[in-house]
C-alpha cells in the first residue's frame, strides 16, 4: 500500500538499528524472547530464527537445538556472528543474509520457526508467514511475538498517528490481530494453537501456529 514499508527502507533502517540495537531494545524486549525461546526449546531439533539481528536469542537456546538464523541486515549479523564466536555456539549451523519472505531453505527442514517481532517489520507479512510454514515440517510450530495494534481507543489513535515515523524506523504500529487470523483462515493447514500478552503492558502477544 502507498507509505508503506519496502524491503531497502528496512534493510537501512536496521543497519542504522545495529550499534544501539541491544541496548535500546533489549530489556524492553527480554520476556517475549525468552517466552518464544522456551517454547522453540520443548520442541527441540532443528530451529529457524528469523530476524535473528544482533544473535541476542542465540545463546540462550539449548545447546541441543540447532540453530539458523537469517536477517535482512548484514550488519546486524556481523555482530550475531561475533556473539556466536565469543560464546562459542557450536549449535548455530548458519548465519545468513535473507528476505524472510524467500527462504533459501527446502520444503519441510525445519522443526520450529521463531519470528520475534519481525512481522510488523517485513513488507508483505503474508507471503513472509507463507514462506515460514513452507519451511515448517508437518506437525511444526512457527512461534511469534509481536506488537498487535490496538483495535480502537486512545491507543489506537496514537498508534495511526505514529505509523507515518515508525515506518521510516523500520515497523508497523498498528498491525491488527484480524491479519493474522485471516491469513491463516485462507492460507489454511495451520491451526493458532496459543494468543498470549506480553509486556510491556500486555501490547505484544506470544502466537504459535501449528502446521498440519
Amino acid at each position: 500500500m502507498a507509505g508503506d514499508i519496502d524491503r531497502e527502507g528496512v534493510e537501512k533502517a536496521y543497519g542504522r538499528w545495529a550499534p544501539v540495537y541491544d541496548l535500546v531494545f533489549g530489556k524492553v524486549f527480554d520476556e517475549g524472547r525468552r517466552s518464544t525461546i522456551a517454547e522453540a526449546d520443548k520442541i527441540g531439533g532443528r530451529v529457524l530464527d528469523v530476524g535473528v539481528g544482533t544473535g541476542l536469542s542465540l545463546s540462550e537456546y539449548s545447546r541441543n537445538t540447532k540453530l539458523c538464523g537469517v536477517d535482512i541486515s548484514e550488519p546486524m549479523l556481523r555482530r550475531a556472528l561475533k556473539r556466536v564466536r565469543e560464546f562459542g555456539l557450536t549449535n548455530v549451523e548458519t548465519l545468513a543474509v535473507m528476505d524472510a519472505k524467500n527462504l533459501a531453505f527446502p520444503d519441510a527442514f525445519f522443526d520450529a520457526v521463531v519470528a520475534q517481532y519481525v512481522i510488523t517489520a517485513v513488507p508483505d507479512p503474508e507471503r513472509t508467514l507463507d514462506d515460514f510454514i513452507r519451511v515448517l515440517k508437518p506437525g511444526g510450530e512457527l512461534i511469534l511475538v509481536n506488537h498487535i495494534g490496538a483495535e480502537s481507543g486512545p491507543r489506537r489513535m496514537f498508534e495511526l498517528a505514529f505509523a507515518p515515523l515508525a515506518r521510516r524506523l523500520g515497523w508497523r504500529p498498528e498491525f491488527p490481530w484480524e491479519r493474522l487470523t485471516n491469513w491463516a483462515a485462507k492460507h489454511g493447514g495451520v491451526t493458532l494453537t496459543e494468543r498470549r500478552p506480553m509486556p510491556p503492558m500486555g501490547h505484544f502477544s506470544l502466537i504459535r501456529f501449528r502446521k498440519s
